[in-house]
């Protein structure tokens, strides 16, 4: 291709990519004023869901206009006056925008997520400039929630059969009276709810340095019927009294975020009862670095370069590890803990590995 071929291309990309990021970022609007919600079940004309929404009644007209346009809602009839015209949302579309444990939302993966990296761009600049990171912190909820609720429908659906298919040794552990689990790094519960509902018999412990998580965990564990048997700590999970006490322990979706892995897997090891277990779910990248790449590399490195590099480097002494952790890698972390190795478990996820950690 020639230069001007290769310039045109990349244009109609980036427009595309322009045009797709502008209508993630109304797609915010609506989900976080609730303006999906109120148009489930309930077609409206632009005033009605302004009254039903609590906005104004020019925004709420623009907004289904441009939805509409967008194909996300549906028009009845688009030739009448603009405040005869009723708008509404198929029961998929509201899944795909609604957060949910649902496979097919996107709300906290692809929605949330864009609000809590718009609100940390001006720190983010700053940092490229100085080497310094970015706290959690600056993202705010919209990155919490997002990145709480992005692995929901996994956890929910996939990681107690994982457990059982590919660790079946754990499996049998967990069905036993007086079995224990640690998640680390839980978030807002969902891994920990989940592995809870599939094994009754056992006792689950969430730790998480943000409190924030850790009380909307606690409170997702209740409405799931699980609040008996799984805790919440916002705390360090390194704590002398834990040692040896658990069957399984879970770093999910974490490790690469972790300012001082080698530290956290030494202390998952220490948490470990003889013959316990400890699972890690990572970026499933590819095994060395390669461009251009697919879909699946080009969004971990974007998520690493505009969220996961800039909060590990926040902190002091930090390895740096980002989003891209491959395979090789993982288990050079393993085996400086004291791990003998880090297998990767035969469990095909298009966006995670899964590492058994043994030794």
């Amino acid at each position: 291709m020639t230069d001007d071929v290769r310039a045109r291309a990349l244009v109609v990309r980036l427009w595309l990519a322009c045009l797709a990021t502008q209508e993630l970022l109304t797609a915010y609007l609506g989900l976080r004023l609730g303006l999906y919600a109120a148009l489930r079940g309930n077609p409206a004309t632009y005033e009605q869901l302004a009254r039903a929404a609590g906005i104004a009644p020019r925004y709420a007209r623009e907004w289904l206009e441009q939805q509409a346009v967008a194909g996300f809602i549906d028009v009845d009839d688009a030739t009448l006056p603009a405040p005869e015209r009723t708008y509404s949302i198929d029961e998929g579309h509201a899944t795909v925008l609604t957060a949910s444990d649902d496979p097919l939302s996107l709300a906290s993966l692809a929605i949330l997520p864009l609000g809590g990296v718009a609100r940390a761009l001006p720190e983010l600049l700053a940092a490229y400039r100085s080497g310094g990171g970015v706290p959690d912190a600056v993202f705010g909820d919209d990155w919490r929630e997002g990145h709480s609720g992005a692995n929901r429908a996994l956890f929910t659906h996939q990681l107690a059969g994982w457990v059982r298919r590919a660790l079946p040794g754990a499996h049998q552990r967990l069905r036993t009276p007086g079995a224990r689990i640690a998640d680390i790094g839980c978030g807002a519960g969902w891994a920990s709810i989940a592995l809870a509902q599939a094994y009754p018999h056992a006792q689950v412990d969430g730790f998480d340095l943000d409190a924030a998580a850790t009380a909307d965990a606690a409170r997702n564990a209740e409405e799931a019927g699980v609040g008996d048997r799984v805790s919440f700590h916002a705390r360090d999970a390194a704590d002398p009294g834990a040692a040896g006490r658990y069957d399984l322990v879970c770093v999910l979706d974490v490790l690469h975020e972790v300012p001082r892995p080698v530290e956290m897997l030494r202390t998952c090891r220490e948490l470990r009862r003889d013959g316990g277990s400890v699972l890690v779910m990572d970026a499933r990248v590819a095994p060395a670095f390669v461009a251009p790449a697919d879909e699946v590399e080009r969004f971990q490195y974007a998520t690493s370069l505009l969220h996961c590099l800039p909060a590990c480097l926040a902190a002091e002494d930090s390895a740096g590890t980002g989003t891209v952790m491959r395979p090789d890698q993982v288990r050079g972390f393993a085996r400086a803990a004291g791990f003998a190795d880090a297998q990767v478990l035969p469990v095909q996820e298009r966006f995670h590995r899964l590492y058994h950690l043994t030794g």
